[in-house]
């Protein structure tokens, strides 16, 4: 498996093309702008996109959904946001960003069929109530739910910092430190140092 990471708009949104190695498969995680420099990375590396999981439904997460024609995963409560856009926030900064409608609706525990490798999907509400996170052997794509040494922001609407902070101690922390994570914004990390140096999660393993 491989991961490309290619960091879009001016929110510095991180949209990751996971692929295969053996048939060049891949998907694609938040492509959130500036689609044509992620299409010629697709070009470029001869990737076959299948699909687009969105970790949730705002703006920068999903604003390059509709260049790609390819079906649209997203968690059930996160759905609404795609065609919406007060509700993705993008309304509120200029844009009126809409994605085509989700293909898939996502919940906690789903399983994601990539070639030989399975995707679960884990639900992580707190930044907006339809945040996932997904895990695939050894590697965490976190969103906008754990950062490197931060966490996502809970002061827009529907965020909430009890809830988030639930979901990381529930859904993240129970999982094994060499865990690579791979956030929606801002540097690479692992869980083993989240759980040292994360202000945010450090307290509360206990």
């Amino acid at each position: 498996m491989r991961i490309d990471t290619i960091v879009v708009g001016s929110y510095q949104t991180n949209c990751y093309i996971v692929s295969d190695e053996e048939t060049n498969h891949a998907f694609i995680v938040d492509p959130g702008f500036e689609a044509e420099r992620i299409q010629k990375t697709i070009k470029k590396k001869g990737y076959l996109p299948q699909f687009i999981v969105n970790t949730h439904g705002h703006a920068d997460h999903i604003g390059g959904n509709y260049a790609f024609n390819l079906p649209i995963y997203i968690h059930e409560d996160a759905a609404d946001l795609l065609t919406d856009s007060s509700r993705n926030l993008s309304l509120y900064h200029g844009a009126e960003i809409v994605s085509p409608k989700a293909s898939r609706i996502l919940k906690h525990g789903d399983k994601i069929s990539f070639g030989k490798t399975t995707v679960e999907v884990l639900h992580t509400p707190g930044h907006t109530p339809g945040c996932i996170c997904l895990k695939i052997d050894s590697i965490l794509f976190t969103g906008d739910t754990l950062f490197r040494e931060s966490i996502g922001r809970t002061d827009l609407p529907d965020g909430n910092s009890r809830q988030i902070l639930a979901s990381i101690k529930k859904r993240l922390l129970p999982l094994s430190d060499g865990y690579k994570v791979y956030p929606g914004h801002g540097p690479e990390s692992d869980l083993g140092w989240e759980k040292k140096h994360n202000f945010y999660i450090s307290s509360r393993m206990e």
